[in-house]
């Protein structure tokens, strides 16, 4: 089981990854990418040492590029070591899903080999994850076809200790996208030298289009050429096979649309702000079977000849793969590795979206507040000078929502110029979330918050072990999802603590709520053949704007206590 902690460390992980990726691409020339990459891994990845060896045209590979050591990098950059050599090292020692680790105790027999390398004498490791400075981690990476562009090598993680898994991970698919910033940094030369002779050498302008005609037919990437200017401004002219092939269109049936019509609805807007002359976006382009692809695009504009007419070059990558990776790792920041559910972080991060600072303590219906909003503006009958009321004061501050109508929990009354001042002046658009005044249902709708503590399940831990209980916390888990309505949040806070959101129930509605759960949770649970039993207490707390997320679920845990504690033991483990 995961601590608590770590999905935090896996969303800084994923931050600092994310914005190391993003760099690779903002380099221009092949060696300014080369020094990105290790540059990154030092920086965003935990290793004190890092460098890139590149194939060269005769197969052998070169250190291009090396960060963390200058003495080091004088010492080894620029030093060949031969095809066989390499090839030897990455079919040795363990296979950790693609990268290749080779300890100490096997690496020494490659001392003598001609590949250059660098390294500090040190104690054995003390424990068997310890990093040792003979140990050796290479993460090949490779082209679209399968083809190796080079090897990164990297050395002293500043733990002091071997990758887990999620370092692993974080190493693979940083190797993955620099294969693709490489690749792409010598796609990018090509093309500017192709571009360069179009514009510099007038005389062989024929030479200069074949050139030209084949980087852009045979990119590995999808190329496209567009019209600039005129009523005919961004109609496709011009596909190479790669974009046919991910967007499953012929040629043919390209040049009746723009990128306009294949866009997604939701990107439509990125695609409009994205310039002409080296601009970039990520967006979603339709398939011919009418799904959609993530592809990042890159815009440049080329002339047909030195005073022609202009037109807009544009690289088509994609990024589906890497977007995929993105969710992955997102939800696994964000949601609990054992059950399934919400972790701690998304369960505060949802809660927190519904509370404001501003504490509420004059509860309207949804018709007064909007009354109350449109009262408010300037010219509106009734109000006094200044859109303020007779008594002086704004209207607004202590006007929201004490509900949503029932069947629509947390609905927003959105009314354009309804709410002016922005979030923090007199109106908003935010519906304000209230309390019902005393645990007596008096037709306040809220949103209860209900906290549940498993009972008895510390001695089935003891007794069975972590296996029969980790199975308990997942059977919880999924009687509590679905004893729920569809909108309501279930989170596993941590250990056999879990938390309910439920918008739009009144005290009565959020007593019988806990009830239900409850008994859905009583009856047996069998794990290998065998039954076990857990209680739960529940602790109804509400959330309120003016709280933070913190009280809230504070609350709630001190009222689920003193109803744990108003019940003998034995009751509380049958529930």
């Amino acid at each position: 089981m995961e601590t608590e902690s770590e999905p935090y460390v896996r969303l800084a992980t994923l931050r600092q990854l994310h914005q190391v990726v993003a760099e690779l691409n903002t380099a221009r020339s092949l060696a300014d990418t080369l020094q990105t990459v290790v540059d990154g891994i030092v920086r965003g990845l935990g290793y004190e040492l890092a460098c890139v060896n590149l194939v060269r045209p005769d197969g052998d590979l070169v250190v291009a590029a090396f960060a963390g050591d200058p003495a080091a990098e004088a010492l080894i950059t620029g030093r060949v070591g031969s095809r066989g050599a390499w090839e030897r090292r990455l079919t040795m020692g363990e296979d950790w899903d693609g990268l290749r680790f080779i300890p100490h105790t096997e690496g020494w027999v490659l001392m003598e080999d001609d590949v250059p390398q660098w390294h500090t004498d040190g104690p054995d490791p003390r424990f068997l994850d310890e990093w040792h400075p003979e140990d050796r981690l290479y993460a090949p990476m490779y082209a679209t076809g399968g083809e190796l562009l080079g090897v990164i090598s990297v050395d002293r993680p500043r733990n002091g200790r071997r990758p887990g898994a999620w370092g692993r991970e974080a190493l693979q698919m940083y190797a993955f996208q620099a294969a693709i910033a490489i690749s792409n940094a010598r796609l990018r030369a090509n093309m500017q030298r192709a571009l360069v002779r179009l514009e510099r050498e007038q005389q062989a302008l024929r030479a200069s289009e074949e050139s030209f005609r084949q980087a852009f037919e045979y990119a590995p990437s999808g190329m496209a050429i567009a019209e600039m200017g005129g009523d005919q401004h961004g109609r496709l002219l011009r596909t190479n096979d790669a974009l046919c092939r991910l967007l499953g269109r012929p040629a043919s049936v390209l040049r009746r649309y723009s990128f306009s019509d294949l866009v997604h609805p939701e990107d439509i807007g990125t695609l409009l702000r994205t310039s002409a002359e080296g601009g970039r976006a990520e967006l979603r382009l339709g398939r011919r079977d009418g799904t959609y692809v993530w592809v990042s695009l890159r815009n440049s504009v080329v002339a047909d000849a030195a005073d022609g007419p202009r037109f807009l070059l544009t690289h088509v990558e994609d990024i589906e793969e890497r977007k995929r990776h993105e969710l992955q790792l997102a939800h696994r920041a964000s949601h609990d590795s054992l059950t399934g559910l919400p972790n701690s972080a998304e369960l505060r991060s949802r809660l927190g979206a519904r509370l404001c600072r501003r504490p509420q303590s004059v509860r309207a219906t949804a018709v007064e507040a909007l009354d109350a909003a449109y009262e408010g503006r300037p010219g509106a009958g009734g109000a006094g000078e200044h859109g303020f009321p007779p008594d002086g004061q704004p209207y607004g501050y202590d006007t929201g929502f004490a509900a949503a109508p029932a069947g629509q929990p947390g609905e927003s009354f959105d009314v354009p110029g309804a709410f002016p001042g922005g979030p923090d002046g007199p109106y908003d658009h935010h519906v304000h979330t209230v309390a019902p005044a005393t645990d007596v249902d008096d037709g306040t709708k809220g949103l209860a918050v209900l906290f549940c503590d498993l009972d008895g399940f510390k001695s089935i831990n003891d007794r069975f072990g972590h296996h029969t209980g980790d199975a308990v916390l997942i059977e919880v888990a999924r009687r509590l999802t679905t004893g729920v309505r569809d909108g309501d949040t279930v989170a596993r806070l941590g250990g056999d603590e879990f938390v309910v959101l439920a918008d739009g129930l009144g005290a009565a509605d959020a007593a019988d709520l806990a009830v239900r759960l409850r008994n859905a949770i009583i009856p047996p649970i069998r794990v290998d053949g065998r039954a076990v039993r857990v209680g739960a207490s529940f602790g109804i707390g509400w959330a309120s704007c003016g709280m933070s997320a913190d009280e809230v679920l504070r609350s709630a845990d001190q009222r689920m206590y003193i109803e744990k504690r108003s019940r003998s033991k034995a009751h509380r483990r049958a529930g």
